[in-house]
């Protein structure tokens, strides 16, 4: 049985007392700490040959590094005190890593910023971090042979230190980098597409056309078209553009809020631009018009007003108007107000019938015309008899006063029928805003 009373002396158990390493924790211990001790003085040492040091890493830079060897003709001084500044960072960092953290990381943020900005391939870049490295540590070896060559060895425990650094602002100087790249990258899009802007609107100046065509990577004085793509689902997209502009020529697309321009540079010789992807391969809905050809970036203002002039003349349901192909309508599009008032001089008495009879007559005229003049191929195309579109048309010049003998009237009526087909609605004539006030 137990004792109902503790026992004099007895004590309530207790955590046991701390137990002393164990014999290979403390040699180790001891072995990082002899490690460290060697390092200092060796790193100690070594600050005052980083001049040395430096000289070494430009050699093997211009041996090793056509990008650095083009760097170093060009300003020597500039990138031996780059490669000063970062050994002298990795050096220090060894004797006081946190004292030199943030020092070091700005050098190395820098050198990555300042290389992106000056074009040099970062794989060059890295290199010369990896090969300062290499030497860093070459170095710390040589001291430690020289003054105490019994500590060479334990060097080894202490090797991840020196690589470590050189992990750690590769990495830095990769990150500043990139950053830096897509800083000029964003920077050179905003600015090609203002020059682009301004070639467009014809606001560019002589003295910006070079830097434009630098940009763009178009010839200043080439020869160029200008196309105007709008409409359809995939607007703006590659199989859009396609569509207006045949593969294999030099293009630079500009992106607007409903039309695209496309400034297209044609091969030698050629006045125009050739057909692009057949009718059947073409996005449903997609519309474009291409102006003349015009020489030189100077001149795309022009050919742009041109193309987007075409543009209008497009079908809604979607196909490319070539502007040289279509003038007289361009003339009347491209003047609304007097495209109305040779509407209403030309059809006036026509557009005032009822709307029936308006439609048939305005009908049988435009057949006839796309006929060329052709009563038997109208009558086909409007399922009627040919003397039923003679009659017609004898009606239309009762009616018009014009007779379609006669050349003049001709050109009238075919540019009036025209304005009342391209033209937007507050462009109509005013013949049909009275018959609908009337209706």
């Amino acid at each position: 049985m137990q004792p109902a009373v503790r026992t004099r002396g007895a004590t309530r158990p207790g955590p046991p007392p701390d137990a002393p390493p164990p014999r290979d924790a403390r040699i180790r211990s001891r072995t990082d700490a002899d490690a460290r001790r060697v390092l200092h003085r060796a790193a100690r040492s070594l600050l005052h040959d980083v001049p040395e040091l430096t000289d070494r890493l430009v050699a093997a830079l211009q041996e090793q590094q056509p990008a650095y060897r083009a760097a170093l003709r060009a300003d020597r001084t500039a990138v031996w005190q780059e490669a000063h500044g970062s050994l002298r960072h990795s050096v220090a960092s060894l004797i006081d890593p946190r004292g030199t953290r943030d020092a070091a990381r700005r050098c190395s943020w820098r050198i990555g910023a300042e290389r992106a900005e000056q074009g040099l391939p970062l794989d060059a870049l890295l290199h010369a971090f990896r090969l300062g490295g290499s030497l860093v540590w070459q170095a710390l070896v040589e001291e430690t042979s020289a003054a105490a060559p019994g500590d060479v060895r334990l060097l080894v425990h202490v090797a991840a230190d020196v690589w470590n650094f050189v992990d750690e602002h590769s990495a830095l100087v990769a990150e500043a980098y990139r950053q830096t790249e897509r800083r000029l990258n964003r920077r050179r899009e905003n600015r090609s597409r203002l020059l682009a802007a301004a070639l467009l609107d014809g606001t560019s100046r002589i003295a910006d056309l070079p830097e434009a065509a630098e940009a763009l990577d178009l010839p200043e004085d080439g020869r160029y078209v200008v196309v105007s793509v709008a409409g359809g689902p995939l607007a703006g997209s590659a199989d859009v553009r396609s569509a207006a502009v045949p593969a294999g020529l030099r293009a630079h697309w500009h992106t607007g809020a409903d039309v695209d321009h496309g400034i297209v540079l044609l091969p030698a010789g050629a006045e125009g631009l050739p057909d692009a992807a057949p009718e059947r391969d073409r996005p449903a809905g997609v519309r474009w018009g291409t102006g003349p050809a015009v020489d030189g970036l100077a001149a795309l203002g022009d050919a742009r007003r041109l193309a987007d002039l075409a543009l209008r003349l497009c079908p809604a349901d979607g196909g490319g108007v070539r502007l040289c192909e279509r003038l007289p309508a361009a003339l009347v599009v491209s003047s609304p107000e007097l495209g109305r008032a040779l509407a209403e001089r030309a059809l006036g008495p026509l557009l005032r019938l009822e709307p029936a009879d308006r439609d048939l007559l305005l009908d049988t005229l435009t057949a006839w015309l796309d006929c060329d003049g052709s009563a038997q191929r109208a009558g086909e195309r409007l399922y009627c008899h040919r003397n039923t579109v003679l009659n017609r048309l004898r009606r239309c010049e009762h009616l018009t006063g014009r007779s379609l003998t006669r050349p003049t009237d001709m050109v009238e009526l075919s540019l009036a029928l025209t304005a009342r087909r391209l033209l937007p609605a507050r462009h109509r004539t005013a013949a049909d805003g009275d018959r609908a006030a009337a209706r």
